[in-house]
């Protein structure tokens, strides 16, 4: 495998200093996974544009897609930040795990955990009987074409680790019993 190590701001494609001061500004650091997006001339300012827009999803509800998508594609560095900012933002630790495994105490948020890992893992097919319960959960379909948009955005980042296994910068998420059985 080839080394990817994790550049500094003054390694980073020129024309990405801009967008890594923001991170650093916003977040306090610029993570990992950021950084070594701006190896690319585009990439960085590309991803926070699309990572950014506005979407019919709530951050919670993103914050399911998130840790299911990182759970499907095998991402330890995505699981270990949406365990992170799910902690943060008061997510139960049980709850937490029941999302990485495509469930949720709250139907709403079961559907959509459903959902997302069935389509992860069907290539972007889901059983009728799935999608049905994503809609009678009172999701419509601009919710469904935003849930496929937060899918890509996971499948970007969860593929861009899963090649460089750069260094994790968040404390690690706890490994689920699927992990170790796969």
């Amino acid at each position: 495998m080839i080394d990817f190590s994790v550049p500094t701001r003054e390694q980073i494609y020129p024309g990405n200093e801009a967008a890594f001061d923001t991170l650093h500004k916003r977040l306090g650091m610029v993570p990992n996974l950021y950084a070594t997006i701006a190896y690319s001339e585009n990439g960085l300012n590309k991803y926070l544009a699309f990572q950014t827009a506005k979407t019919s999803l709530y951050n919670r509800e993103r914050e399911v897609v998130n840790l299911v998508m990182a759970q499907v594609n095998g991402c330890r560095y995505c699981q270990s930040v949406y365990t992170a900012l799910g902690r943060k933002n008061g997510i139960p630790e049980e709850e937490l795990i029941a999302i990485r495994m495509g469930s949720s105490s709250h139907p709403r948020l079961h559907a959509l955990a459903a959902l997302t890992k069935e389509i992860a893992e069907n290539k972007g097919r889901a059983s009728a009987e799935c999608l049905n319960r994503f809609f009678e959960a009172g999701y419509d379909k601009g919710n469904l074409v935003d849930l496929i948009l937060q899918i890509s955005d996971n499948i970007a980042m969860n593929y861009l680790y899963n090649l460089t296994q750069i260094e994790i910068d968040f404390p690690l998420a706890p490994e689920l019993q699927e992990e170790n059985d796969a």
